[in-house]
């Protein structure tokens, strides 16, 4: 710390080298984070339709979703390497796409625990390594590997939806992909040191910099985990994350029940893109702003589906998502239904990447990545709620859909209220 250099704000930076390999790692961590997408996303449109499938997937996403922090915080803390850790995620996510298919109690030790405690190591470890390497500008690049968790999913949904018999050879060979590409990473990645900071950019200058600062401000100080845990800001972002994850994996399951195979690839494409499409939104307009936007379009588009679902072909009023894919495909759905799937893609997955750079925010960079790892655990919520509005669209899919536009709709009407804590309450922000 000797050497360190501090910003106005008393935050220590410590310059050096550009290592050459850093795109090669950013490369690595997209990779592995598109590798084990079709863990959640596949999963959700080829085998989620109701029972069963449901409660696996509620279990996976909770097992994910609760693994994050234990990793991040053994990762930071020495005692877990990043390369041992990838490899178990590695061979986690493995077991759980080879387990996918296979009857109950295989598929939920296999599936359900250990490929959501795999897919948890991959997705906390991945980002933290490309948040290390890239602290000038953490957000764009963290969320645009987060956009690979959502896109990697698509190849998979293309073969089984062409050929609908091939879906356990699918995960089977998902699983050796896994294996492979996240082992790669493993021996490619490592963690920067702390405080690293690229030389060639003054980190004093860059703390300064007033058009950065207007739209996208840093934290009045630098949160404890404990701090940040009485704030309100916290509970409000865990709570926007459940309400919108809760939607954006129930739209897989319901648009994946029309048996429009296009349609499902679409919305897991545009959940994967609208990741890095809202972040660059958010360096102009803010990330309020942005999030706010966000969710408005999901909310419209459950609103979008609901019309297309009870005008158009495929699912119906009675129908549910239990009903046998329609084999006439995808020229029997109206357009309705097209634009809601382009407005739930679009708002699907980019408000995650958001709230992780509003705990970036909110709470500051030294322990962003505990603060944002309790904020993502409630997406083991995120997933009791996609199962329970699946399950009610069994019967009702049109209500269903309106109970989602509300779940969406709550949240963008909080999110520009939302204020960086540890500021006077009679400030601007």
């Amino acid at each position: 710390m000797e050497n360190a250099i501090r910003d106005w704000r008393g935050r220590a930076y410590l310059p050096g080298p550009v290592p050459s390999d850093r795109t090669r790692m950013f490369r690595l961590a997209l990779a592995a984070m598109a590798a084990i997408s079709p863990l959640q996303y596949g999963f959700a449109a080829l085998l989620a339709r109701e029972g069963a499938g449901l409660t696996l997937l509620a279990a996976w996403i909770a097992a994910q979703a609760a693994g994050a922090l234990p990793a991040l915080r053994l990762v930071r803390s020495g005692r877990l390497g990043v390369r041992p850790a990838l490899a178990a995620g590695a061979a986690l996510s493995a077991a759980g796409l080879a387990t996918a298919g296979l009857a109950w109690p295989l598929a939920l030790a296999g599936y359900a625990l250990l490929g959501g405690l795999g897919a948890g190591l991959v997705y906390g470890v991945c980002c933290e390594v490309v948040a290390s390497w890239y602290p000038e500008r953490a957000a764009a690049r963290v969320g645009l590997i987060t956009g690979a968790f959502g896109y990697g999913a698509v190849p998979l949904l293309v073969w089984a939806g062409l050929a609908p018999g091939a879906t356990p050879a699918a995960f089977v060979t998902a699983a050796a992909v896994a294996a492979v590409v996240v082992g790669a990473a493993a021996r490619g990645l490592r963690a920067a040191p702390a405080l690293w900071w690229p030389e060639s950019l003054d980190p004093r200058t860059h703390a300064l910099d007033a058009a950065r600062l207007r739209i996208t401000p840093d934290a009045a100080r630098q949160f404890l985990l404990p701090q940040a845990l009485r704030t309100r800001a916290l509970p409000a972002l865990a709570l926007i994350l459940t309400c919108a994850g809760a939607v954006s994996v129930f739209d897989v399951i319901v648009v994946a029940a029309t048996g429009a195979w296009a349609a499902v690839a679409l919305l897991v494409a545009l959940n994967g893109a609208g990741r890095s499409l809202a972040m660059r939104c958010s360096e102009r307009f803010g990330r309020r702003r942005t999030l706010a936007a966000v969710l408005g379009s999901l909310a419209l588009g459950q609103l979008l589906l609901a019309a297309g679902m009870t005008t158009g072909a495929g699912v119906g009023g009675t129908a549910g998502i239990g009903a046998a894919a329609n084999p006439a495909g995808e020229a029997g759905h109206g357009v309705l239904l097209w634009l809601g799937v382009v407005a739930a893609g679009l708002g699907g997955g980019a408000f995650y990447p958001l709230l992780a750079s509003l705990v970036r925010e909110f709470f500051g960079v030294e322990r962003h990545g505990e603060i944002h790892a309790v904020v993502y655990s409630a997406k083991a919520l995120a997933g009791v709620g996609a199962a329970l509005l699946a399950a009610a669209a069994l019967s009702a899919p049109s209500a269903a859909l309106l109970a989602a536009a509300a779940l969406a709709a709550l949240p963008a009407l909080a999110a520009p209220r939302l204020r960086l804590p540890g500021l006077p309450a009679t400030l601007p922000v």
